[in-house]
């Protein structure tokens, strides 16, 4: 009969704490952190053209899948994210339920809402133990003059988009731009931010042109923008600012000089599209794709990101405290891994999230900011938008 050797000490320790751990799992409460989504719907204006059109659920599918991903890394850490979503078509109505979540305990909040809002909402949020994010407003304004101290930017601004392409611009020495802009304000904001980069970066704005025609541009492009494009001097590129794409869509292979053209049509700087599949994101893509049966968009990644910044703070310091919370996604501590080829960061100076831009033409990615050659003493990311000694906030 054989002998059987008794199991060694080491080997028993091993057990003993496997068993202690699936015993602590067993009956261990979950840390439970709860998540809001409040979007106001927009209205839009009628557009010249029906061509381009956004999912009316974006913004809240990228959360949706965000919360998925991060409770699939919470199990195992006794961590459960929970998200609870509201839709509204008045002001009054999201901020009255803002204010109830707040009342019932919730404080943590992703806002899809406009630039009006977002201003109201940090007003009341002062002296406050509440965590907010935009994911949707990508105004200046809010980075560089308006400033809210107590909201975090996971949307990009248009100053980091502008740069972006004025960087690439540069590298491929595109340095005399023709810049055609609507007349609405929102194309205004746009131009004003490309010609802020143009400066920046050493470009020339060699003509504006302001795009102030209701015609059907299906049946009339050919013979309109040739003749809308003809300038005394010569021209590198096109730079269009259209925010809704009434017309930027039929500027390519119409300009009186066959000439490249980038903004809202063209070459576009965004911060996701489903042709980007590099560092891990064709897994993110397929997954947000089998949880909604279409593409994200730029809404559904920041919305993402906004999430997925929660999560990260939540699994590092293992707190549902908002306070702690926001002060670990605020330091120099926090690195939020999102698919962009290096860790993201918050600024400390007006809350935006850093994050590379991507450089894309609807069928394929074309380049990623910051250019190679463009160096910066702290971040090269930083040469994207508004750097701390030419902002005018402080959001510590």
């Amino acid at each position: 009969m054989l002998k059987k050797n008794p199991p060694k000490k080491s080997t028993l320790i091993g057990i003993i704490s496997f068993a202690f751990l699936i015993s602590f799992s067993a009956f261990s409460t979950p840390l439970s952190i709860n998540i809001t989504y409040l979007k106001l719907q927009k209205q839009h204006a009628p557009a010249l053209s029906n061509v381009i059109k956004m999912a009316p659920d974006s913004g809240y599918q990228g959360v949706r899948l965000a919360i998925e991903d991060s409770n699939t890394t919470g199990k195992f850490l006794q961590q459960h994210f929970s998200l609870t979503s509201f839709e509204f078509t008045k002001q009054q109505n999201l901020l009255k339920r803002l204010k109830e979540e707040f009342s019932l305990g919730k404080a943590i909040f992703i806002l899809d809402t406009p630039l009006p809002v977002l201003n109201e909402i940090n007003v009341w949020a002062q002296n406050k133990k509440i965590l907010l994010f935009n994911i949707s407003e990508f105004s200046n304004k809010l980075r560089n003059g308006q400033c809210l101290n107590k909201i975090l930017h996971t949307a990009p601004s248009n100053a980091m988009k502008s740069d972006a392409l004025a960087q690439w611009l540069l590298y491929r020495r595109l340095t005399q731009v023709l810049l055609i802009r609507g007349e609405k304000p929102a194309d205004i904001a746009l131009a004003n931010s490309f010609k802020r980069s143009a400066k920046r970066y050493g470009l020339k704005v060699i003509s504006e042109k302001i795009w102030s025609f209701n015609t059907d541009l299906r049946r009339s492009a050919q013979q309109e923008i040739p003749l809308f494009t003809q300038t005394s001097e010569e021209y590198d590129v096109v730079y269009v600012a259209d925010q809704t794409k009434d017309f930027a869509e039929y500027i390519p292979f119409n300009t009186y000089l066959p000439r490249p053209v980038v903004g809202s049509a063209g070459l576009e700087a965004l911060s996701w599209h489903k042709v980007i599949e590099q560092w891990g994101a064709a897994q993110l893509q397929t997954r947000f794709k089998k949880l909604t049966s279409r593409y994200m968009n730029e809404i559904d990644f920041t919305g993402y990101l906004a999430v997925r910044s929660v999560a990260q703070a939540v699994h590092k310091i293992n707190s549902a405290s908002v306070t702690e919370l926001a002060a670990y996604i605020k330091s120099a501590d926090f690195k939020l891994a999102a698919y962009k080829g290096r860790k993201l960061s918050f600024r400390t100076w007006n809350g935006q999230l850093r994050m590379p831009m991507a450089l894309i033409q609807p069928h394929a990615l074309v380049s990623q900011s910051p250019q190679a050659g463009i160096l910066h003493p702290r971040t090269e990311l930083d040469t994207l938008g508004f750097d701390q000694q030419e902002s005018h906030c402080n959001a510590n």
